[in-house]
């Protein structure tokens, strides 16, 4: 009952905190308004700059999972093959 009651707390009652406040959101672009305290991108390049390591770091993300699900090697001792024999 108590891991029900903190997981309904993290969820909804904290989920205020996460949200910008008022004057945050007058600051912000539209796309940003609810997500991000303090001023916001600049620039074009700040725009680069972020996208750049959005993609970097779905790309990290997606390839991690790919390679850790089906690995390509095929040696049983193998890391890789470790790892999926022993949690998955």
């Amino acid at each position: 009952m108590r891991k029900l009651s903190l997981i309904f707390m993290l969820t909804f009652i904290a989920q205020q905190m996460v949200n910008a406040c008022e004057l945050c959101k007058e600051k912000q672009p539209k796309a940003l308004a609810e997500i991000t305290h303090g001023a916001g991108p600049n620039g074009t390049l700040d725009y680069i700059i972020i996208w750049s390591a959005v993609i970097i770091v779905s790309l990290t993300f997606f390839y991690s999972i790919k390679y850790l699900v089906k690995p390509e090697k095929a040696d049983p001792q193998h890391i890789k093959n470790i790892v999926t024999q022993e949690y998955f």
